[in-house]
């Protein structure tokens, strides 16, 4: 831990806005460098623009790729452009509306000119799609500029097809190779006019996120619950696209609900420091929740309070007697009290997680008589799942989850931080009890985990190996005393690839997956067995790993 995390920003960890959006214009990717290119994760293109990692070229390429792409899958429909609050986000919507507009798509922004979280802009398109079937012409996609939780400096860029949701690895694959041939062709090929023609095209138009969310929430949560059992909210947007969102959910629901901070600043220079001394919106970390946490311990008269990163698809949820909760511990309580609770959902659902989720899941899912269905790590995998109603949720550990609507119909298809944070309200009104309160009761019914994640070095190269492996590459026949029970490079749940290896015991587990963006692994540990276990299992888990990547 660094000895600064957890404290205010200094003026020396601010970034300097002018020399970013400088960068932006000014500097061009070097496509002999891989990390110039344009490449999506689980979540989009993400760069800065002062590591020529995120410019205007890539974001001009990125838009004509993607007109490219919808084309021939015959979408012909509105494209929903959102953006959050980074500074990156504004430059990098204009010239997607330029681009947009010079191909003569129609294009729907925000009629308030402000900011769109990502469970917004996913519940538009699904509403806008909603008894389209999959070959009607007429539906509608999106684009969210958005790099999530990142810092200040970070830019991000990403697609959501019709169903909402991230798009997968077929779609994102194919619109990053074009955007590459693109760049490599000195955007020859790309179709572009001036911003004020843009705007003023017949092809853009205006739609009032705010208005279809906010007022459609009821539909997703018992809105009359909480407000008829006067629970007190205090929603942090900590500097996000979220910031006029709860405003407007107090006001129109009549709800006891305040605003904490809706500072809007492209540094962020409000926020206190995560662990490693950056300013990250990352809801789930105690150390960029510093601020709301405190406010809670020193007596601000909340029942519940939250916040949301920049674009409002993770949750935060700090408890006056629990403080911040592990998002595992959450997902846990949710999905315990929605499948108690929620009447109108199909018979045949089935609980969804990540495999890097807490096994906690495992043991609610079973105490409820649930199938558990277990993916790889990416939101996008539980979409068909909410589309159906079957997957009536979703979550993963990194503090992204979403659901049904309370008659079963889909809400959103990406992550819904706002939503998450909500259904906490409601579960203190309808239980009596807080979120954190109901875990311990779910400890004492099926154990006390110990969870974490650490980091291992590794070359591209071992980390390429770790991608591929096979179970067979795996010999080892014990995990910290205990005898494996699985070894996973597929998952469970859909037996698509899980880019590195999953190692199961009675009692504990482990997950390697390589790092996207640095020279490490990530290695995700649980243990029923106490934190000196979790320990021993970190341990073997290392030098089980790194005895099949050398």
């Amino acid at each position: 831990m660094s000895n600064r995390a957890g404290t205010v920003a200094l003026p020396s960890d601010l970034t300097d806005i002018t020399a970013l959006l400088d960068a932006y214009y000014d500097v061009s990717p070097d496509l002999s460098d891989p990390g110039q290119r344009v490449a999506f994760g689980t979540s989009g293109h993400r760069g800065s623009s002062l590591k020529a990692s995120f410019n205007e070229k890539h974001i001009a390429a990125i838009t004509q790729a993607i007109v490219e792409y919808r084309a021939g899958q015959g979408i012909a429909g509105p494209l929903f452009l959102a953006k959050d609050t980074h500074a990156l986000s504004e430059p990098a919507t204009n010239t997607a509306l330029e681009v947009l507009a010079a191909n003569g798509v129609q294009v729907l922004i925000d009629a308030r000119h402000g900011y769109t979280p990502t469970p917004s802009a996913s519940h538009a398109i699904l509403k806008y799609n909603h008894g389209r079937g999959e070959n009607d012409p007429g539906r509608a996609d999106g684009i969210v500029v958005t790099p999530s939780h990142n810092p200040p400096q970070d830019g991000g860029f990403k697609y959501n097809p019709p169903h909402g949701g991230p798009a997968d690895t077929d779609a994102t694959g194919w619109i990053a190779n074009r955007a590459n041939e693109l760049l490599e062709a000195g955007l020859s090929g790309v179709r572009r006019v001036p911003l004020a023609d843009a705007l003023a095209a017949d092809s853009t138009g205006q739609f009032d996120f705010l208005s279809s969310y906010v007022d459609d929430l009821a539909q997703a949560i018992d809105i009359d619950a909480i407000r008829n059992a006067r629970v007190r909210i205090g929603a942090d947007p900590m500097g996000g696209a979220s910031v006029d969102y709860w405003g407007e959910i107090g006001e129109r629901h009549h709800l006891d609900l305040t605003v904490v901070n809706p500072t809007v600043d492209p540094q962020w220079a409000f926020m206190t420091l995560d662990w490693d001394e950056k300013i990250r919106m990352d809801c789930s970390s105690p150390f960029a929740m510093a601020s709301l946490i405190q406010k809670v311990s020193q007596g601000a008269n909340y029942d519940i309070a939250t916040g949301n990163d920049a674009d409002a698809d993770r949750h935060g949820i700090v408890t006056p007697d629990g403080g911040l909760m592990n998002p595992n511990h959450y997902l846990s309580v949710a999905i315990d009290y929605l499948y108690r609770h929620r009447t109108g959902w199909r018979p045949d659902t089935v609980v969804g997680k990540t495999l890097v989720s807490s096994s906690m899941i495992d043991r609610v899912a079973e105490g409820l008589g649930k199938p558990l269905i277990e993916v790889p790590v990416g939101f996008k995998w539980f979409v068909p799942g909410l589309l159906s109603g079957q997957g009536a949720f979703g979550g993963e550990e990194s503090a992204g989850a979403s659901f049904v609507k309370r008659d079963g119909g889909v809400w959103t298809t990406d992550k819904d931080g706002i939503l998450l944070n909500l259904l906490a309200s409601e579960i203190k009104a309808v239980t009596g009890k807080s979120p954190s309160e109901l875990y311990g009761e779910l400890t004492a019914k099926y154990g006390a985990p110990s969870y974490a994640r650490i980091d291992a070095a590794a070359t591209r190269e071992q980390k390429a190996k770790l991608g591929k492996l096979a179970a067979s590459d795996v010999t080892a026949t014990e995990l910290a005393g205990e005898p494996i029970t699985a070894k996973l490079t597929e998952a469970p749940g859909n037996g698509a690839k899980i880019g590195g290896l999953k190692v199961t015991t009675e009692h504990a587990w482990f997950a390697a997956r390589p790092s996207g963006t640095e020279d490490v692994y990530k290695i995700y540990a649980e243990s029923f067995k106490g934190a000196d276990h979790l320990k021993q299992v970190q341990a073997e888990a290392k030098a089980l790993v790194d005895s099949v990547i050398a």
